[in-house]
């Protein structure tokens, strides 16, 4: 598994103010406080980081029943077509507020995290991991180390990711709020 890859991954999702960051400024500029973004962001990395874990979850079941070659083309086939989709109809829906608790804040973080597609993103690399390790037949016959080794590189695939997309959504969130201001953000955002 590319290590790097998927902290790479994890900070590019950490530059998309919609995954996050934005909200974070937002609570914080709305409570006057530093400590609001610094609050937002645990449920935030929380969220995101069950929804990488709940795809590579689906992945794990779906691979015991599919051999890897076929998992990983229905994996591109998704994943190309869930940016078609993106593209042709781009609308972000209108609902919920901004008053949100930590539990609603990680709830978005991971309807987020999954509209936009960021366990998909991770498949093709976690899918490599499982391919190699032992066959579901081989496993139930012989032992389940090989269960065990794709559990946990799958867990720590998503905490690696979950911490590049922590690093960069903290260190972006924070520069946003103390330096740029909302002042900017109104006159610059597209």
């Amino acid at each position: 598994m590319s290590w790097p890859a998927l902290l790479a991954l994890g900070a590019g999702h950490g530059i998309n103010p919609a995954m996050g960051w934005l909200f974070a400024v937002a609570l914080g500029l709305q409570r006057q406080s530093r400590g609001a973004v610094w609050g937002a962001l645990t449920p935030l990395a929380i969220g995101h980081a069950l929804a990488i874990a709940a795809a590579i979850a689906a992945a794990g079941v779906v691979g015991l029943m599919v051999p890897p070659d076929s998992l990983r083309w229905a994996t591109a086939g998704l994943l190309i077509g869930f940016g078609i989709f993106r593209l042709a109809r781009s609308r972000h829906p209108r609902f919920g507020g901004m008053r949100v608790n930590a539990r609603e804040l990680a709830t978005w973080s991971f309807l987020m995290a999954s509209a936009h597609g960021a366990g998909l993103m991770v498949l093709p690399l976690v899918l490599d991991d499982m391919a190699t390790g032992t066959p579901a037949h081989q496993m139930a016959q012989a032992s389940v180390v090989g269960g065990v080794h794709a559990q946990w590189s799958g867990i720590l695939a998503a905490l690696v990711h979950a911490a590049g997309y922590l690093l960069v959504t903290a260190l972006i969130a924070v520069i946003v709020y103390e330096r740029v201001g909302l002042r900017f953000l109104r006159t610059a955002w597209v």
